[in-house]
Parts: C-alpha cells; sequence; structure tokens
C-alpha cells in the first residue's frame, strides 16, 4: 500500500515548529497542499512573532508541493474562518485538518490565574471548535474529510500543573466522539493524537529526568508524523480512535466499559461491599457512543 494524498489540501495549526511542523513536511510529501498556521510565539504564547511558518512553507515547496503562510489565531473565531476561507479560494478544497496548535501556562491550581485557564481552553479546545465550524460544510458537501486533533497524555490520565491543559486536552476527546458521529454519514473521519516529542515544550521537562537524554534522542516530531498522515488519508477508514505515538511507537488508547454490577435497594454500605466488582476491568469493553459498543459498531459497519 502507498498513501498518496495528491490533490488534497490540508490545514495544519501550530505548523511552524515541532510535531506541527513535521506534520505540515509529511503530509506535503505524499503530495498535499498546506496551509502552514503559526502566529511565532514563544511556549507560553507571548513575546514577538517569529516568522517560522514562513519557512515551513519554504521547505514545502522544496518538496515540489504548494504551500501558503498563515499566522492568524485559532483562537479568534474569524481568523479560524481566514484559514478555511484562504484554503478555499487558494485550491479549491480542504480536505484535511490537524488542529495542532497549542501551548502551556503550568501552575498548580491554587496558582493558576483566569487569563491562564482561559488562554489555554481558548487556543486547544475552542480553537479546534472554531476551525471545524468552518470547515464542516466543506467536508459535508464534498461527502470527504479527516480531522486529526492533537490531544496529550495529561489529558489521559493527568500531569502535575496542568489543569488547564488536561481540561482542555480531555476535551477534545469528548469533541472527537461527538464529531466521530456526526461526520459518519459524510465520510469524514476524526481522530485524536497523543504525541511524545522532543519539542521545546517537552525538551525542559524530559531532559532532566532519569534517561530522559536518551529518550529525547529517540524521540522527534517527525517519528510521529507518519501516524498522522495514515490518519489523514482516504485509505483510513476509523474514526473515534486515541492514537499514541512516541519515539517510533504506536498504540491505541481508549475509553472503555466494564459490566454493570446489579445491587438491589442499593445503599452506601452495598456500594462498599460491591466496589471491586463495580470497579474490575475484567471483560471490559471499547465504547463506540452511549447506546453502542466498538464491537457491535463495527458488526454493524460491517453489514
Amino acid at each position: 500500500m502507498v498513501i498518496s494524498l495528491t490533490g488534497q489540501v490540508a490545514l495544519v495549526t501550530g505548523a511552524g515548529r515541532g510535531i506541527g511542523r513535521a506534520i505540515a513536511l509529511d503530509l506535503a510529501s505524499r503530495g498535499a497542499k498546506v496551509i502552514v498556521n503559526d502566529l511565532g510565539m514563544d511556549v507560553s504564547n507571548k513575546g514577538g512573532s517569529e516568522p517560522v511558518a514562513d519557512s515551513v512553507v519554504a521547505e514545502i515547496k522544496a518538496l515540489g508541493s504548494d504551500a501558503a503562510t498563515n499566522t492568524g489565531s485559532v483562537s479568534d473565531y474569524e481568523a479560524a474562518y481566514q484559514m478555511v476561507k484562504q484554503a478555499m479560494d487558494l485550491w479549491g478544497r480542504l480536505d484535511i485538518v490537524c488542529s495542532n496548535a497549542g501551548f502551556l501556562r503550568d501552575q498548580a491550581i491554587h496558582n493558576m490565574q483566569p487569563d491562564d485557564w482561559q488562554a489555554i481552553i481558548d487556543t486547544h479546545l475552542t480553537g479546534a471548535y472554531n476551525i471545524l465550524h468552518h470547515a464542516w460544510p466543506m467536508f459535508r458537501q464534498q461527502s470527504y474529510g479527516r480531522v486529526v486533533l492533537t490531544s496529550s497524555n495529561s489529558g489521559f490520565v493527568g500531569n502535575f500543573g496542568q489543569s488547564n491543559y488536561g481540561a482542555a486536552k480531555a476535551g477534545l476527546i469528548g469533541f472527537m466522539n461527538v464529531l466521530k458521529l456526526e461526520g459518519q454519514k459524510y465520510n469524514v473521519m476524526v481522530n485524536c493524537l497523543g504525541p511524545g516529542a522532543a519539542t521545546r515544550m517537552t525538551v525542559p521537562l524530559m531532559s532532566g529526568a532519569p534517561g530522559g537524554e536518551e529518550r529525547l534522542a529517540k524521540m522527534s516530531p517527525e517519528s510521529v508524523a507518519p501516524v498522522v498522515t495514515y490518519l489523514c488519508s482516504p485509505d483510513c477508514k476509523d474514526s473515534g480512535m486515541i492514537i499514541e505515538a512516541s519515539g517510533g511507537e504506536f498504540g491505541r488508547a481508549a475509553i472503555v466499559r466494564n459490566k454493570r454490577v446489579a445491587i438491589d435497594a442499593p445503599d452506601a454500605d452495598k456500594i462498599a461491599q460491591q466496589w471491586a466488582a463495580i470497579t474490575s476491568l475484567e471483560g471490559a469493553e471499547p465504547w463506540w457512543s452511549v447506546r453502542q459498543s466498538w464491537k457491535d459498531h463495527l458488526a454493524e459497519m460491517a453489514k
């Protein structure tokens, strides 16, 4: 199987550096035209803007594909519209959205200020809404779309000092789980990426840990990008997946549901007695929706 994105148009946010840059370049290497969106700010979304998106556009053109710079903020509803419009104006379509823009403002909850909470939610979570709200009519009209939302282990299991970031990243999983249902009829596949890579956001956190330097050497952003390219291709028929990618290793994470425990006339004492059974994951299965298991969904799709 040879994955080709020839004739496809992609919008990648936060594509000036790190994982976003690697994704944009990998998509382009398979033939996609790319809107390269990046504000060029520092890791806390402050400081002066740098023309990092222009550099990535130049790299893509050197590969023989086409690209264009966009420096709008995904947290701005109108700017998000302009990103989608730019793709339509230049190339007449939009097939792929990789919502990757983000930054960190870490503080323990008792120190976190409202502005630092809201700024993270606005970019990571509301930014994904802003882009996809405008892109979705195009996907429906052409009966095709591929979406990858960059989530994080901070949203899956938590990370100290990242209540804002973890809440936004977990929110993207809920966002995906609804959009996979809304997109099913229109051949729109929506998945989440849980990346681990050596970037300017992660190097300071990892370099001081035991074995950190060795880990960093293996965890290039380029090792993450290929799985995103597959998820963005016509060959990918799966939706609602959380795919972890780090250091050349790939796997699926999932929200699972166990078999419920029936308790007659329940009270707190009976709950305590049955707590081990209530919380056991033996026989647990991933779920597709509130009404259907993943297994039942696949069986229905196979009919």
